[in-house]
């Protein structure tokens, strides 16, 4: 299901979320945050999922998945829709210049996006993203002591000219089956893969080393069994490259 105008002017700000965990350090330094577009309502939609559900087995890969709502009048409202995914593809839009506000879209790495469902489109997007030598160029690690969570991030390197950007903690749902009952996919089951259930900004990252502890008691919510930590470059009103990330499970 491709865009219409109206999609280019959908609004919204974008949230904070949170999570549970266990000690266990994530693995540094992937090569891609790869982040779907999606929606129960898109006739197009679960093969792009399912290539989702493929590259989260990656671990040089970190797969996001944020479904969208603005299909919900075609007679299914998505039961993981959330309007600030919404409002975060629309900021890439605009961050680009074009209209292109569409799924299911994946974008890659802050900058390139595609047609969720064209495999080798996302992986050409992987490889050309890595080109530009500040995408993923900043370490990213986060682990679990007591009743927190702790996230450290590098310092740039020294030719890096982003010096600024923002630091977030997604709680993640690994998969998630939802029977749809009307609308496109009526009669269908589909399996959705690293969904993000909430965010939280855990602070502003100025290109220097820093690290943060986030309270477990602000971020535990049922469902959610892994986390992402990213840094990116600019802000959730003007998101940019990603520079860093990390991913962990948390059972």
């Amino acid at each position: 299901m491709m865009s219409r105008g109206v999609l280019s002017r959908l609004s919204g700000a974008l949230g904070v979320c949170a999570l549970v965990a266990i000690s266990r350090p994530a693995l540094a330094e992937p090569r891609a945050v790869v982040e779907l577009f999606t929606s129960q309502g898109c006739s197009s939609c679960p093969a792009a999922d399912e290539i989702l559900g493929d590259l989260s087995k990656d671990p040089s890969i970190v797969a996001l998945s944020m479904p969208i709502d603005y299909w919900d009048y075609l007679g299914w409202k998505d039961t993981l829709a959330d309007n600030r995914f919404t409002a975060r593809q629309k900021a890439y839009s605009q961050m680009r210049g074009d209209r292109d506000v569409y799924t299911p879209q994946v974008i890659v790495n802050g900058s390139a996006h595609v047609i969720g469902s064209d495999r080798e489109a996302i992986e050409r997007s992987v490889r050309d993203t890595r080109k530009n030598q500040d995408v993923m160029s900043v370490p990213v690690s986060m682990s679990v002591s007591g009743s927190q969570l702790n996230v450290s991030v590098a310092s740039a390197n020294g030719n890096h000219p982003s010096d600024h950007g923002e630091i977030w903690i997604c709680a993640i749902s690994k998969a998630v089956p939802i029977a749809i009952g009307r609308g496109e996919n009526s009669g269908r089951e589909v399996i959705y893969h690293n969904v993000v259930r909430s965010w939280l900004k855990v602070g502003d990252w100025t290109g220097e080393a820093g690290t943060w502890a986030v309270p477990m008691e602000n971020i535990a919510h049922n469902g959610v069994d892994a986390a992402v930590v990213y840094v990116q470059d600019g802000n959730r009103e003007k998101p940019g490259a990603m520079l860093g990330a990390a991913y962990t499970l948390l059972h």
